[in-house]
């Protein structure tokens, strides 16, 4: 295995211009997201044939030719595992990848199962078990150690072929399509901040569209200054200011633990913020979490569990790549209430080849 370091614009350029023609290259990052919101990009890996190629994004003088080529709809990207990568690109550059071919949900689509690892990956296409030493390093430090770069080259070296050979088996079992969909649909950021708030469904509605104010300035305020969440607010007091619902700065101040110098800096607009959400009647709380399954309800779930099963057995794919538990759930909670829209992971593949059965199972069901 070997690599160059890439450390000038017009390497860079040339580099890429070299290679615009080929069908596919291996694309990774190394950032560091210690104490900012935003990651840090700290390099970029890229790979076409048996070279890697680590580019230097600290003495970039301009990031054209690599956007690019992340936005050349004729180049496939392989990215392993790629939210995170997306998370960079995205601030970093304004852009994302595409046509973005993710290697683990490739694996999981062609039956390897789900959420595998890329050391997983290595091992089983190559029985080769790739160190772990580097994981947590300093990747913005220069100059970065002979560890560091071999480390990083093999995180594009070995994805390439195995893109490859993902790429010929979605291929060869017309699913394809089903992986670039896949990539398609990968935004950057994840869950919705709110959603890690499970049991807001406890709350009162008042207590409710505080959360949903209190989180959403948590949000901002941590975009703006580029902040860890908990350096703005912790779960703990973004719960407790929620249960609370604060009238006034005083009584935000009163909550146990509520930073003094919050309260200061920007109490009168935070409390301001969940007051206008209350008095908003159109408050969308539809990412707050769902209360449980009613009695009725559950008994569905084992039946559509079942079914599920059954269609990933015959796909050979895992049922919680077809649909997670929480999907379940949302599709029972859709016969009671229609109104509630279906999400987006339902398109494209999915639709015929999982949702629209589970929901005719699920009439059938109803009706019985």
């Amino acid at each position: 295995m070997t690599h160059s370091w890439i450390d000038s614009s017009a390497a860079l350029d040339a580099l890429l211009l070299e290679h615009q023609g080929a069908a596919w290259v291996a694309v990774d990052t190394e950032f560091r997201r210690r104490d900012t919101f935003y990651p840090q990009v700290a390099l970029v890996q890229l790979c076409w044939g048996e070279h890697a190629y680590l580019v230097d994004p600290l003495n970039l003088t301009s990031t054209a030719s690599l956007k690019h080529l992340l936005g050349n709809p004729t180049q496939v990207k392989f990215v392993h595992s790629a939210s995170e990568d997306l998370e960079v690109f995205s601030h970093w550059l304004g852009v994302l990848p595409m046509p973005l071919f993710d290697t683990q949900r490739a694996a999981a689509l062609v039956g390897l199962g789900a959420g595998l690892s890329y050391r997983a990956l290595v091992a089983a296409f190559f029985d080769i078990n790739l160190p772990k030493d580097e994981t947590q390093s300093d990747w913005l430090q220069r100059p970065l150690s002979s560890k560091q770069m071999t480390y990083a080259a093999q995180d594009v070296s070995y994805l390439l072929p195995i893109g490859v050979k993902l790429l010929e088996k979605t291929q060869e079992m017309g699913r394809y399509e089903w992986a670039l969909e896949e990539g398609a649909r990968m935004q950057p950021g994840g869950k919705a901040p709110i959603s890690k708030f499970k049991s807001a469904y406890k709350l009162s509605g008042k207590q409710q569209c505080a959360l949903t104010a209190i989180v959403g300035w948590r949000e901002r305020e941590a975009r703006r200054l580029d902040r860890p969440r908990s350096w703005i607010l912790s779960d703990k007091l973004v719960s407790a200011a929620a249960r609370t619902v604060p009238e006034s700065t005083q009584s935000l101040a009163a909550i146990p633990d509520m930073p003094n110098g919050l309260v200061r800096r920007a109490g009168e607009a935070l409390v301001a913020e969940i007051q206008r959400t209350i008095k908003d009647l159109g408050a969308d709380l539809s990412q707050v979490a769902p209360p449980p399954l009613a009695a009725a309800e559950r008994k569905w779930l084992p039946l559509l569990s079942e079914q599920l099963g059954a269609i990933a057995k015959d796909l050979n794919i895992a049922p919680e790549v077809l649909m997670p538990k929480a999907d379940l759930e949302h599709m029972i909670r859709q016969l009671a209430n229609p109104s509630l829209p279906p999400l987006p992971a339902w398109s494209g593949w999915r639709q015929e080849t999982v949702v629209a059965v589970l929901q005719a199972s699920l009439v059938e069901l109803y009706r019985q």
